[in-house]
């Protein structure tokens, strides 16, 4: 039966489930923290206690909320051998069909060799699983010590993020001065720049700095691109850092105090 959801009934109709449905369908059936908050970081505390912060989840198209931070209980390891234990956030359906959410340590097993992951619930309460585990940290132990935990979930993005991604902005000059300009636009995360230079520095082995560029226009890490030169002999590295700078290097040859002009692409 058809039933709308989002409208006045004249009484108490709308259901979990049917806003479980909807989160699903929009976010998808993978699970995911949301980008609010602590993002669920956690923080080792002791040898057997690790706190988790504040955070949003959904899982399964259910939204669960950790409004204050809270303390487990990892059990403690034994000597000489190791084991990895899982942090889950555990969806329950019981009796009356009352739902529930909260964390809990599920405890691996111990052994000399290498350690795997404890079983956890993997049948999706959209599937009519009563019981689902989404993974959080994987807590590895070596003996009596907790290692570095390890975050077993994606954070979603917001859909400010995926309209920045898609978005093409203008052309911008970028740097300006009396040797030239670099002008660029951006495409989701791809850059483009145009550099038009109207001196080079002479010499085989010289260089030169274009400026910095701004902050939203910087590689992840250093690049560097080839030019050529119209004649094939004034030959040069274009260098984008991660910290803005733009410069450019002679690389042997024949090299003249010509204008030059290079288009470069990047992802950042």
């Amino acid at each position: 039966m058809v039933e709308l959801v989002t409208g006045h009934a004249n009484k108490a109709h709308a259901t979990a489930e049917q806003a479980a449905g909807l989160n699903a369908g929009i976010l998808g059936l993978d699970d995911y923290v949301l980008d609010v908050h602590d993002k669920l970081k956690i923080t080792v505390v002791s040898a057997n206690k690790v706190t988790i912060g504040t955070g949003e989840l959904v899982m399964q198209g259910r939204h669960v909320s950790q409004g204050t931070p809270e303390d487990l209980i990892v059990t403690n390891g034994s000597q000489g051998q190791k084991r990895n234990d899982l942090i889950v956030c555990r969806y329950a359906k019981g009796s009356q069909n009352i739902e529930s959410a909260k964390l809990v340590v599920v405890r691996g097993t111990p052994t000399t060799g290498t350690p795997t992951d404890p079983a956890v619930n993997t049948t999706s309460p959209l599937d009519g699983g009563a019981t689902y585990d989404m993974p959080l940290y994987r807590i590895p132990l070596d003996g009596v010590t907790i290692g570095t935990p390890v975050p077993l979930f994606n954070v979603l993005k917001p859909m400010s993020d995926v309209w920045d991604s898609l978005t093409h902005t203008d052309v911008t000059t970028l740097i300006s001065g009396n040797y030239g300009t670099v002008k660029g636009y951006r495409s989701g995360p791809m850059v483009t720049l145009r550099i038009d230079w109207n001196s080079s520095a002479s010499g085989s082995w010289n260089s030169g700095t274009f400026g910095t560029l701004p902050e939203g226009w910087r590689p992840p890490m250093d690049l560097n691109f080839s030019y050529g030169g119209r004649d094939g002999a004034n030959q040069k590295t274009i260098n984008v850092k991660a910290d803005g700078t733009l410069t450019y290097a002679n690389q042997g040859g024949t090299q003249g105090p010509n204008a030059f002009g290079i288009t470069v692409s990047y992802a950042l």
